[in-house]
């Protein structure tokens, strides 16, 4: 190997880690919810678009919004981010094209969705259009992409019937997943106050409190819960219901306790507690998900 090739390689790896692909799992939750509401999927294709997601269009985001934050302290996934390089830009151009040709393989509309979903998380880093310094239109946008967005595109990409995922029933299910984004979103923002401010991004937990943030979070997410059990109740899938609320009791335990240590003591309010956060809040409404829709699967089989 050439001596030069050495350092390339480090900087290529240096800039994948800023891609923060197991920093994915954390969006998860949506691909489960929207594969546990219905029938009717390709399963080879419901894997594609989960491997185009979280393997590529979910790190794709992360590495330009870190090529455009910049950030030096710690970030979602990252407790010590490493330099920016232009080749982390390299990397996001590589992972955008990748997602496009695989997404427009398994279908137009799909590639369409999630070309969409790119050019949005563009806009929203992005240093000249840079959504993310206006705390409503940014909370609106990542609620809604991440969130319905998001679950009606892997139904879409999962060969769904299109009749299926238009009905009235499936549009509130998409409702949910933005509602539980609407509480878990300003939740990654609330360590970091101090560098936002310092780069004049007004994001929505800045602009709330630390307090505000936590009561705005609670109030979203109980929102999306009650919805949730609601739609449950007039489905008649009360094990759905017993599943989610067993599967999520941690959650609310340590939700419940962060508030209560964090109005207490503010230096609870940190990376590492809201790290855990994400991670608890991840695994549990995936896993609820996940076995739900094993239950679905089981007796409609």
């Amino acid at each position: 190997m050439k001596p030069l090739a050495i350092p390339v390689i480090g900087k290529y790896s240096s800039a994948l880690t800023l891609m923060r692909i197991p920093f994915s799992v954390y969006l998860m939750p949506v691909y489960w919810f929207a594969m546990s509401v219905t029938d009717g999927y390709t399963l080879w294709r419901a894997a594609a678009v989960f491997f185009i997601l979280h393997i590529l269009v979910y790190p794709a985001s992360n590495g330009y919004n870190s090529y455009h934050d910049r950030d030096e302290g710690s970030i979602g996934g990252l407790r010590r981010p490493p330099k920016v390089t232009q080749e982390l830009f390299h990397l996001v151009l590589l992972f955008d094209v990748l997602a496009l040709l695989l997404s427009f393989l398994l279908s137009p509309l799909f590639a369409l969705m999630v070309a969409l979903y790119l050019l949005v998380s563009k806009a929203y880093s992005d240093r000249d259009i840079r959504l993310k310094k206006y705390p409503v239109i940014s909370t609106l946008v990542v609620t809604v992409f991440q969130g319905a967005f998001t679950f009606l595109m892997v139904q879409v990409g999962a060969d769904l019937d299109l009749e299926l995922i238009w009905q009235s029933l499936n549009i509130l299910f998409a409702l949910v997943s933005t509602l539980f984004l609407c509480g878990s979103y300003p939740l990654t923002q609330i360590y970091q106050h101090q560098e936002d401010s310092e780069r004049g991004d007004k994001t929505l937990s800045l602009l709330l409190g630390i307090r505000g943030t936590f009561v705005f979070a609670g109030i979203a997410l109980g929102l999306g819960a009650a919805l949730l059990i609601g739609l449950y109740l007039a489905l008649g899938q009360l094990l759905s219901i017993l599943v989610f609320l067993l599967c999520t009791a941690p959650i609310s335990y340590f939700f419940l306790n962060w508030v209560r240590k964090s109005w207490q003591n503010s230096k609870e309010v940190n990376f590492e507690n809201t790290m855990r956060m994400n991670k608890i809040s991840s695994l549990c409404i995936s896993l609820a998900f996940f076995l739900i829709l094993l239950l679905r699967s089981m007796y409609s089989g």
